[in-house]
């Protein structure tokens, strides 16, 4: 055959460079490492009659497959962190939600409770009013028993001695009219500028009182110290009759050991008193609610 035959190529395609690079540096390798071997070996060695195929670098699709590889994990890590992520999004806004339902539960009781308390007062001062309410129709009741029971007994004993009766009406008249002086113009003075003031349970001024709050405040202006309990201050002093009234004396309702009700006497036939929450510190005549007594500490 010619040597200027055409003879056909049995080289694959042609690689790219740097894959061609690759492999040539493995191949010097191997063939380096050849040499080293044949050099070293015994100086008779027989020639190399044969040639050696060497190993080849396995495909480039072996590279492709790495890079791809490589590539999905890339992306396996990161589809991973932003799962992370958003498990922890989630997770904070699960708190959050927590916290804030809580909060409003929490928020929720409180209300409860003081809708309760407020009820609760509520009621209680309903009741406190009927309960004052009561106390005050018995107070009533009792005054009407006891001015009947003393009318009775003044109609009996104006029966049986006219005469005396006359005078002691005189008397009467008389202390009615009378004007205070001293102390007991102080008392009465100070006693007549409540009247209009509020009535409280245990009340003792300036501006709300109660009967025996009001008494010992205006006998206070005369330099006299007074107990703090109706009956206390009703067992003071001396009996006087009510047909012997001065002005400044201290009436009193029921007996005088245990009255329940007190009052000062201004004069004219009035007195000056705190009657209840409905009425208040009220002057009034001796005949809208008769006293059952009267003591005198001047």
């Amino acid at each position: 055959m010619s040597h200027t035959a055409h003879i056909p190529s049995h080289r694959k395609p042609r690689r790219s460079a740097s894959k061609l690079a690759l492999r040539a540096g493995v191949a010097g390798g191997v063939l380096g490492t050849i040499a080293v071997a044949g050099a070293a070996g015994p100086a008779n060695a027989e020639p190399v009659t044969e040639t050696i195929e060497m190993p080849t670098l396995g495909s480039l699709e072996t590279g492709s497959g790495l890079a791809s590889a490589v590539a999905a994990s890339a992306e396996a890590s990161q589809q991973e962190a932003l799962d992370q992520s958003l498990q922890t999004q989630e997770n904070l806004a699960l708190q959050k939600a927590a916290k804030e339902a809580k909060k409003a539960r929490a928020e929720a009781d409180r209300k409860a409770a003081a809708e309760k308390a407020e009820k609760a007062r509520l009621k209680a001062e309903a009741e406190a009013k009927a309960e004052q309410e009561r106390k005050e129709a018995q107070e009533r009741a009792s005054r009407t028993s006891e001015r009947t029971q003393l009318t009775s007994t003044s109609a009996s004993g104006n029966s049986s001695d006219s005469g005396s009766s006359s005078g002691s009406s005189a008397g009467s008249n008389e202390s009615r009219t009378q004007a205070p002086s001293g102390s007991a113009a102080a008392i009465v003075a100070f006693a007549r500028a409540q009247v209009g003031d509020s009535y409280v349970t245990g009340g003792t001024g300036p501006n709300s009182w109660d009967c025996s709050g009001l008494v010992q405040a205006a006998y206070r202006e005369a330099g006299i110290d007074l107990p703090r309990i109706s009956y206390e201050q009703s067992s003071m002093g001396t009996s006087v009759s009510l047909d012997n009234l001065q002005p400044g004396d201290i009436l009193y309702w029921g007996s005088r050991s245990g009255s329940y009700h007190v009052a000062i006497y201004v004069g004219g036939g009035n007195y000056v008193g705190a009657q209840n929450s409905s009425t208040g510190v009220v002057e009034r005549s001796l005949d809208w609610d008769m006293p059952s007594g009267a003591v005198r500490l001047l």
